[in-house]
Formats: structure tokens, sequence, C-alpha cells
């Protein structure tokens, strides 16, 4: 009997050591963003063996010298005018049209604690990249170094080439873009979780039903240098009318707000009829929102909510972008600071412009509903001592919109 639970023992012994082994050498989802990212995998992965491959050595070569070239023109200037510009962030923030673009959420909203995309890129897949057949994996790399071309070179990805790229071989969609993103920001991923939200705004995992009109998401939990815990969800989303009003995608946003905006590049569809729901959203539940004039126009803003702070040079749309010029922000850019950056489709340093809206606190607001109103805003009473807003630039200078 002695005998059998010595064997017994050991047997079990050398079944834990097996699981051991195996638990050891998975890849996790840090090791798979690091390699993506051009960067070394930890010590014990399996994915070490792959960074022998000349096609990974080449990838890693040239996304160290892209993504320092970027830090240097641009992320670092955007985080330096975030710490003087925004002096109390909120928690959350939402960025609509984004794209797999983390890049610029965390530089511009570094201190936020949850990060929510949308935009109708699919959420994709990353598979086990030790079981890729032989030669795929030079080729999954090339795939992620064209994905991020547009972005790396002018600040904004080029949603056609976006529909190509994505969709291409076992890494596809805008999971790898995350990844690598999240890497090279300095972040460590901890979970990956598939999600996915029903019409109320109720979220489901694993296989609960979310019933029709589901929004398909990815929820990324991770950690910055500080080792505090931040969370990143990303929805493949609808956000015209339609799609807003039939989706549970607003509803879940509300739940973490209220929360401040970014807009970049957004193609001017706010400036259309057809996404008037989010763009009232956006309004209705904005502590701060920055954007290019590829945002919401300036006729939308309520004036007696809002404060303006106009920051760069407005040179009206690009040529794609016919009939967007804005008389309002022309005249309202003619008193703005200057900024060392370039952003939006104006990416040039020195050819673009950035507004950062801050809504009034307290009685100085007006009722929510008049945000909503397309109709040119009133021209506002002047006050005689204004309330400093959450967010005021060095200068203190703020402009009410005329």
């Amino acid at each position: 009997m002695f005998r059998l639970l010595r064997i017994a023992a050991v047997a079990l012994a050398l079944l834990a050591a097996a699981v051991s082994s195996v638990r050891a050498a998975e890849v996790t989802f840090d090791d798979t963003a690091r390699f993506l990212a051009g960067m070394q995998p930890s010590a014990d992965s399996p994915l070490v063996a792959l960074t022998k491959d000349p096609s990974w050595q080449h990838h890693a070569k040239f996304f160290d010298g892209a993504f320092a070239q970027l830090e240097q023109r641009q992320l670092s200037k955007i985080r330096t005018w975030s710490d003087v510009n925004l002096a109390a962030p909120r928690p959350t923030m939402f960025y609509m049209f984004s794209g797999p673009d983390f890049l610029y959420a965390d530089a511009f909203y570094s201190k936020a604690s949850t990060y929510v995309l949308g935009a109708l890129e699919p959420v994709g897949a990353v598979s086990d990249l030790t079981r890729l057949p032989r030669g795929s994996v030079g080729a999954a790399l090339y795939n992620v170094e064209r994905s991020l071309a547009s972005i790396l070179s002018f600040s904004f990805f080029i949603t056609k080439q976006m529909k190509v790229d994505l969709h291409a071989n076992q890494v596809n969609g805008t999971l790898p873009i995350l990844y690598v993103f999240l890497a090279r920001s300095g972040k460590t991923i901890r979970n990956v979780e598939m999600i996915a939200l029903d019409n109320k705004g109720g979220m489901h995992t694993g296989n609960d039903n979310p019933g029709p009109n589901a929004t398909r998401g990815v929820r990324i939990t991770f950690a910055g240098p500080d080792g505090e815990a931040r969370t990143l969800y990303y929805f493949s989303t609808d956000l015209s009318n339609p799609g807003a009003r039939a989706t549970g995608f607003l509803k879940f946003c509300e739940t973490l707000g209220p929360g401040n905006s970014l807009l970049k590049s957004a193609s001017y569809l706010l400036h259309s009829g057809n996404f008037t729901t989010v763009r009232d959203w956006l309004l209705a539940n904005s502590a701060t929102i920055i954007q290019d004039d590829s945002g919401i126009p300036l006729a939308n803003y309520n004036a007696r909510q809002w404060r303006f702070f106009p920051f760069g040079r407005y040179l009206g749309p690009i040529a794609e972008f016919p009939g967007r010029y804005q008389e309002r922000y022309a005249e309202l850019f003619t008193r703005a600071q200057p900024i060392d950056f370039g952003v939006g489709y104006r990416w040039r340093t020195h050819e673009s412009n950035l507004l950062l809206s801050v809504k009034v606190p307290g009685p100085e607001a007006a009722p929510a509903a008049e945000t909503t109103s397309s109709a040119e805003p009133p021209k506002p009473p002047r006050p005689k001592r204004p309330r400093p807003p959450e967010s005021v630039p060095p200068s203190g200078r703020f402009f009410w919109f005329r």
C-alpha cells in the first residue's frame, strides 16, 4: 500500500512538472505583442526562436527607426502639450472613428485608466505565431508594416488601405495593430478577451448570447511603467445614425462617462446629417473634446456650454474634402497658440489645427439639449469673473464662440 502511494505521488509530481512545463512554454499575449512590434519577447518565450529569422530582424530594425522618429517628431511633443493643457483629465477617454489608433489616444490622454475606441474595422485575430506555416511569419510581419505605413508617416490611417491590409492571412483585423501600439507605448499586456455588447449596452463574454444587433469587440487589460492596471476597449461598430441607434455601443459608453474625447482625421463625418446621434452623444457626454477641424463643426457647440482653446493654424480642409471650410473656425484660429507638432490631415508641422473644447461646469452651462442644435448659437453674455475650467492653457486665455 505504501509503495502504491509512493508511485502515485511520483506520478502526480511528474504530471505537475509536465503541466508546468507546458504552461511555461505558452505564448503570452504580451510576448506576441512584443514580437509583432519588433521587440524581444521574454527570455523563456517560444517566440525567441523566431527572432533568429532574418525577416523578423529586418522588421525589428525598421520599427525601431520608424517609432523613434515618430516619438521625437510627434508623440513626445503631444504628451508635453497635454501635460500643460489638460489639468484634470477624466479617467475615461472616448475616441470615435479611431480605427486601431491607441498610439495617439495614449499620447493625448496618457493618464486615462479606460480607453474606448470605436470604428468600422473588424477586431480580427492573432493566431499562435509558433504554429503558423513555415515562411508565413515573415508575410504576417510585412502585412503589419503595410498597415502602419500611413499612421507612422502622416498620423492617420487611410481607410481604403486598411480594408485590404487588415483582412489578410492569420494575423488580421485591428488586434495586431493594437498589440504593436501597446508594446511600442511601453505597456505590458496582461489579458485579452473577446466581448460583445447587446442592444442595451450589456457586456457579454465567452459563450454568452448577446442577441441581435450585437457589437463585437475586445477588452485588453494592460499596465504602464507604473504597474497600474488599465483597460482598452475596441469595438467594431457602425457610428452612422441607423447603426448608433440599433446597437448598445453608446449605451455602454454612457456607463463610463462623462469622459474626455478625441476626434482626429474623422473624414468630416460629423459634419453630415447621418452622424447626428454620435455627434450629440459626444457633446452631451464629454468633459473635454480635442479635435482637428474634421471633428464636430463649431456651429454645433453651444457657446454657453463650452470654452474654446485653439492651437496651430487653420488652413481649411484638404482637397479630398471640399465644401467643409468653416468661416467661424478661421476666425477663432486668428488668435490661436502655436503647436510644434503635426496632426490630422494637415499633418505637416505648422500646418495643423487642434481645438481643445472644455465644457463649462456648474450653473453657467445651458441645458444639455441645446448642444444638439445645428443652428447658429446666440452670442453669449460676457461673464464678469469666469470660473476656470478643468483644462486651462498656460496663458489662461479662453475664447467664447461668437
